[in-house]
């Protein structure tokens, strides 16, 4: 039984960026990088075999990196230069990062496996080489073929505040949609694609032939678990996925990766994101995939110093990364970057039962007592009495949480936790 205490009803009235006025020409390339370091994350556990690439490889720009003797894992390459560097790191999830560093020639010189064997958009053909798309880490979830999704959301919201990396695809790539749709319906067997959109994308949309749905820009209605709800009036149970629905989620440069790959025989190499300077400014961007932060930010001359802040993503949800040399990937949407003397620091005084969170929580959940649990370590509690595996992760409760206990921590370190203890206590059984 779910414990929901009785509270007052509202949220704060936060709506996502719109973008209006704004051309392609308006988005800044980056400069090339003279390094780029590409990264693969593998399941928890070792990974499946040594190591296929060494250094002094030389590689081509689109080619296809496998990485173990076992498995498929791969990477694929989005400079022509010769691997520099190749490293393991575990990170506190228990997931391995496989890093590959390869030191770039100013020229591109394009591995043409792909354009002989996938572009006829064959599924077995093409599909090993669609794992690394800008937009997407990995399209397989959407692809089943034998038991296709249903149906396909385009997202043309951005999934946190100050991002405009969705919105910018959508304004600029109307026509580029429109055919990567079709791909998309080809290679998934979705019968239906439900494009949805902010009102000031409605026309860009309707362009694209997909079915529009539009949806006001309040945050955060653009999280998976909500869209759903609102686009399909299907809400979601923590017990199934997405696809366990017959429903996936795709966002617009994604889509636009497709028919770049299939009209053009080469894979995507390079990302659209959104930076944030320390002044809420945005700009939009165009770099290689691997690019390290440091040469994004020098240039757009964002001066870094110690004790600001570097986050992937937005204020809301974002990560917070250690180093300027971290590089973008795939499904790196926005750069923001906090001046020190606005980073706000968590609080270590208990909570006071205000109701702030459990007001401002979009799924419901009563937080004041979830919080308590999770600060416990009482996870299994957390999930089975109070509604832990139903958070959307948008950052409400800590966001007017009155003593700045940091709830989404705890709520992510829990639902980290959780099946690790349920699989130890079934090992002690």
């Amino acid at each position: 039984m779910i414990k929901r205490p009785f509270f007052g009803s509202g949220k704060p009235k936060l709506q996502y960026s719109e973008i209006k006025n704004i051309e392609e020409k308006d988005v800044k390339e980056i400069p090339f990088s003279t390094r780029v370091t590409l990264m693969h994350k593998s399941p928890e556990g070792d990974p499946a075999g040594e190591l296929v690439l060494s250094i002094g490889d030389e590689v081509r720009t689109g080619q296809r990196l496998s990485l173990h003797e076992l498995g498929e894992e791969y990477l694929t390459s989005t400079a022509t230069g010769t691997i520099t560097d190749i490293s393991h790191t575990t990170e506190y999830t228990g997931h391995i990062f496989t890093s590959v560093s390869i030191e770039a020639k100013s020229k591109d010189l394009w591995d043409d496996e792909f354009e002989k064997t996938g572009k006829d958009a064959d599924l077995k053909s093409a599909l090993p080489f669609l794992s690394c798309l800008p937009g997407i880490f990995d399209l397989a979830p959407l692809i089943k073929p034998d038991n296709p999704l249903n149906t396909i959301i385009i997202n043309g919201l951005d999934r946190d505040l100050l991002i405009a990396t969705n919105q910018i695809i959508v304004k600029t790539e109307a026509e580029h949609l429109a055919e990567g749709i079709e791909y998309l319906k080809k290679i998934t067997g979705a019968g239906r694609v439900i494009f949805v959109v902010p009102p000031s994308l409605r026309t860009e949309a309707e362009k694209s032939g997909a079915e529009v749905k539009v949806i006001e820009p309040d945050y955060p209605d653009a999280a998976p678990g909500l869209l759903m709800q609102k686009v399909l009036d299907n809400p979601v149970s923590p017990e199934k996925t997405f696809e366990d629905l017959g429903v996936g989620f795709i966002s617009p440069e994604a889509v636009v990766a497709l028919r770049t790959a299939f009209v053009e025989g080469k894979l995507p190499v390079t990302k659209v994101l959104t930076v944030i300077d320390k002044d809420n400014r945005l700009t939009c961007v165009k770099a290689r995939i691997g690019t390290p932060v440091r040469d994004i930010l020098s240039a757009l001359n964002i001066d870094v110093s110690h004790g600001d802040r570097l986050v992937f993503g937005g204020p809301m949800s974002g990560q917070s990364i250690y180093s300027e040399d971290m590089p973008i990937q795939h499904d790196t949407n926005a750069i923001m970057v906090q001046d020190k003397s606005r980073v706000i620091p968590s609080g270590n005084d208990p909570c006071i039962n205000c109701g702030e969170c459990v007001r401002a929580c979009p799924a419901k959940i009563p937080v004041n007592m979830l919080i308590r649990l999770l600060e416990n370590g009482l996870y299994e509690e957390a999930a089975q009495d109070y509604d832990l595996l139903s958070c959307v992760e948008c950052g409400l409760c800590s966001y007017v949480c009155e003593m700045r206990i940091p709830i989404s921590h705890y709520i992510m370190l829990g639902k980290h936790e959780l099946p690790l203890t349920e699989g130890l206590e079934e090992s002690n059984e």
